[in-house]
C-alpha cells in the first residue's frame, strides 16, 4: 500500500533535483571549452562573469537574456586539467573527452536552465524510488547534480574536467563511508572501494590500448562510478558497465544509420558511463529493497 512518505520522498527529491539544476547552467558554460584552453570567465556577451551556480547571464546585460546568445571569445581562468597533446583530428572526426580533447570550436551559447532543473529532476526522483528511505539515498541525491553537469559538459565539448571528476569520486567514496555507519543502509563500502579501482583500472587500461577511443576524463569519472556501483555489489557493477558501453554502442550505432558520423568517428563516452551507473543504481537499489 502506498504510504504519504512514498509520495512525498520522490516529490521532495524532485524538488531538490529542480533546485540544483536550475544552477548548473552557469558552470555548465564555464566548463564547456575544449581540452587545452582555460576555463571561461565571462558570459556570453563578453562581461565579465563569477561563481559557478546559477544562470550564465550577468547583470551587465540587458534584457536579462540577451547574453545567452551572443558570441564569445573571451578565455576563462586557468584550472589544472592534464590534456594530452595530439595531432589534430579529421575535419570529419572528433576526438573522445578527457585528456583528449576535440577539435571542435566551444560552444559559445549557454545551456537554459529550464533542461537541466527538468532532467535533474527526473534523476533525483527516479533514484528516490528506487531508493527509498535508506541513508545511500542522500549521496546519490548529492552526487546526481554533479552527473547531470558532467554529462552536459561532455557533450557540448567532449571534455571531462578534472575538477569535476577526481571530486565527484572522492566524494561518492567519501559519502558512502558515512552511509555505511548508518542504520538500514544497504552497500557495502569495501566493495565501493575496490570496485572504483577496478573500473578505474579497467578504463585505464582500455585508455593504454586506445588512447584515441578512450580519453583518460573516461578512466577518472569511471573512478566516482564505480564507488557508486560498488555500493550495491559486483553483479550492479557489471550491470551498469555492460549498459554503459551498450548505450555508447547504440548511440554510435544511430549516428551511423542517420550519417551524422563515420565508424571511426569517436564520441564523448561520459554521459553513456554515466547513463549505465544510473541504470546500474536503480537496479541495485530496487534488489536492495
Amino acid at each position: 500500500m502506498t504510504t504519504a512518505l512514498d509520495l512525498a520522498l520522490p516529490a521532495a527529491a524532485a524538488l531538490w533535483g529542480a533546485t540544483a539544476g536550475a544552477l548548473l547552467p552557469r558552470a555548465a558554460y564555464r566548463f564547456s571549452v575544449p581540452a587545452g584552453e582555460e576555463w571561461r570567465r565571462a558570459c556570453p556577451a563578453g562581461h565579465p562573469i563569477g561563481g559557478w551556480l546559477g544562470p550564465a547571464r550577468c547583470a551587465e546585460c540587458t534584457p536579462a537574456d540577451a547574453c545567452v546568445s551572443a558570441p564569445d571569445d573571451e578565455p576563462a581562468a586557468a584550472d589544472g586539467e592534464d590534456a594530452a597533446q595530439r595531432p589534430p583530428a579529421p575535419d570529419n572526426e572528433t576526438r573522445t573527452d578527457g585528456a583528449g580533447g576535440n577539435t571542435k570550436s566551444a560552444t559559445t551559447h549557454a545551456p537554459a536552465p529550464a533542461p537541466l532543473a527538468l532532467a535533474t529532476a527526473l534523476v533525483c526522483a527516479a533514484l528516490a524510488l528506487a531508493t527509498g528511505t535508506r541513508p545511500e539515498l542522500a549521496v546519490w541525491l548529492l552526487l546526481a547534480p554533479v552527473g547531470v553537469l558532467l554529462t552536459v559538459v561532455d557533450f557540448r565539448v567532449q571534455r571531462l574536467p578534472d575538477p569535476l571528476t577526481l571530486p565527484f569520486a572522492a566524494a561518492a567514496l567519501a559519502l558512502l563511508g558515512v552511509a555505511a555507519l548508518l542504520p538500514e543502509h544497504a552497500g557495502d563500502w569495501s566493495t565501493s572501494l575496490y570496485a572504483a579501482l577496478a573500473l578505474g583500472g579497467g578504463y585505464f587500461v582500455l585508455f593504454l590500448i586506445n588512447p584515441g577511443g578512450m580519453g583518460f576524463g573516461d578512466v577518472k569519472l569511471a573512478l566516482g562510478a564505480g564507488a557508486a556501483l560498488g555500493w550495491y555489489g559486483w553483479p550492479t557493477v557489471l550491470l551498469g558497465t555492460f549498459a554503459s558501453f551498450l548505450f555508447g554502442a547504440l548511440y554510435g550505432g544511430a549516428l551511423v544509420v542517420v550519417r551524422r558520423a563515420g565508424r571511426k568517428t569517436a564520441i564523448a563516452f561520459g554521459p553513456f558511463l554515466i547513463a549505465g551507473a544510473f541504470a546500474g543504481l536503480l537496479v541495485g537499489a530496487y534488489s536492495g529493497v
